[in-house]
Order: structure tokens, then sequence, then C-alpha cells
């Protein structure tokens, strides 16, 4: 049965220009402790929060933004919008090349293009295979901030593009540091689902045929999350390193007085 998770009202406001955000406060942890409402946060990119939006991002008193986008995400999207005295932290967990041809199939894919690309399963099986090489190859990256979030950087905000891929592996991996069940972890994950979070896909052109029911429904697996998708993640880090302590312990570098830190700070 799913968990049920409890996130605060104050803390899912109607952000009119950031997509996908939420507090991870209120997950249980396996020894029945639970995630600290207001100490993290997630959402898509916050390049086109407006002054509302940023507003309420600024009274959270974050301390850290995490931003997992690549430059090519960067030049498409455009910046964070500043807040206050807030560090922002830019750690790209994808290839600026490969996000730029991910985004040329987007906006600029053609349906012949998209059939060949995407069609008969191809587009959920490119994205389990990117979460198994987030989790294979980024481990420094990851490292880092979890190290950062034992140390200083909370209350912290992590974000990529949709806030559902880069930043809910993030998220997924602090959160097997802190001790919380996978069955939570992906219950969370899965919200990103509901259709106010969802990424709105842009085409280059808004004539019918671009925006075809064919061409949404082969881009559809693309920005889905999908219970395949953090369970390739999972199985990555058991068919790895063994399982989750030794992925925190040898992949992550996550000693134990980090974790007890960690731990302390996230966790009531």
């Amino acid at each position: 049965m799913t968990q049920q998770i409890p996130h605060p009202s104050s803390t899912e406001p109607e952000l009119s220009g950031v997509r996908n955000f939420r507090d991870v406060g209120g997950l249980s942890t396996a020894d029945g402790r639970r995630v600290r409402p207001g100490v993290l946060f997630r959402s898509g990119h916050l390049a086109h929060a407006t002054e509302t939006d940023a507003e309420f991002l600024a009274s959270l008193g974050l301390h850290t933004i995490f931003d997992f986008r690549n430059s090519a995400d960067h030049a498409l999207e455009g910046p964070d919008v500043e807040l206050p005295g807030v560090r922002n932290v830019s750690i790209p967990l994808s290839d600026p090349a490969d996000g730029k041809e991910f985004w040329k199939m987007v906006r600029d894919g053609d349906l012949d293009q998209l059939r060949e690309l995407l069609g008969e399963g191809r587009a959920a099986a490119r994205m389990a295979a990117s979460y198994r090489q987030i989790i294979r190859t980024r481990t420094a990256e990851h490292s880092r901030v979890v190290h950062a979030l034992a140390e200083d950087s909370v209350p912290a905000l992590m974000h990529c593009a949709a806030g559902k891929d880069r930043a809910g592996l993030s998220v997924a991996v602090t959160l097997l540091a802190l001790g919380v069940e996978r069955e939570a972890i992906l219950a969370d994950y899965l919200e990103s689902n509901a259709p106010h979070r969802r990424y709105r896909v842009r085409r280059s052109s808004d004539s019918a045929e671009a925006r075809s029911p064919e061409v949404m429904a082969l881009l559809g697996p693309l920005f889905d999350a999908r219970a395949e998708y953090l369970t390739a993640a999972f199985d990555t880090i058991e068919e790895t390193w063994g399982g989750v302590d030794a992925y925190l312990t040898e992949g992550l570098g996550l000693l134990p007085v980090t974790l007890g830190r960690l731990r302390e700070r996230l966790l009531d």
C-alpha cells in the first residue's frame, strides 16, 4: 500500500511561474523519525518565477539553491531569479550536448523523427537508462550535495528543469541517506505527475501537426514520473554497490559522523 505523504499547506502555494514545488517534509524513516518540514524543498526551474513567487521563496529562509541544470537548459529557459541572501550552487547532472539534442528533439522533432527516436517503448527505455547513468556516473556530484546538506546548506531547494528527473534523483539519494523507505520516496517522486506540477511542453510551432495527439503521446514518457524510472535507479545501486549502505559509504564517501550530522539537520 502506498504511503500517504503529508505536506504542509503553507508550503504548497499556487506558484504561477514555478512548477512542481513542494516541501519534502513529513516523510517517515524506517526507524520512526520523519523529515523535518521546512528544510528540504524541490521544484522545477526558477527562471520564470514571478515577483510574488520570488517573495514566497524568499520567505522560506533558504540557505542554498541547488540547480542541476546544464548550460543547454540555461540557454533555453534562462537563469534562476536571484533571491536575496541565498547561495546558488550549480551542479549539472547531465551533459550539455545531450541536453541540446534533447531539447531540439522536444521542440523541433517532426512526427517521423519522434517515431524513430521515441516510438515502441524507446522513450521510456531512454529515461530509465538516463536514471541508471546518473546514479553510476554522478556520485561525485551527489556526494557534494549530501555533504553540503550535512554541513551548512539547509534549508535547501533542489531543482532542475522540470523538477522530476535530476532533482528527483538528488532528492531520492538524500532521502535514502536519511533512512526514508523506498516506497515513500517513490510516492513522493510520483507526485510530479499531478497536472498542476507537470512541465509545460513547448514546441517551436503551434500548428496542429506539431502538437498532434500522436506527437504529444510520443513525447509524454519523457515528462512522466514513472515508477520504472526510479526503480531503475534503485536497481543500479543494488547492482553496482550491493545495497544502499555501501552506496552511501563507497559511492558517496559518507562517513558515519557525516551521515549522523545530515540526519540531525534534516530529521525530527
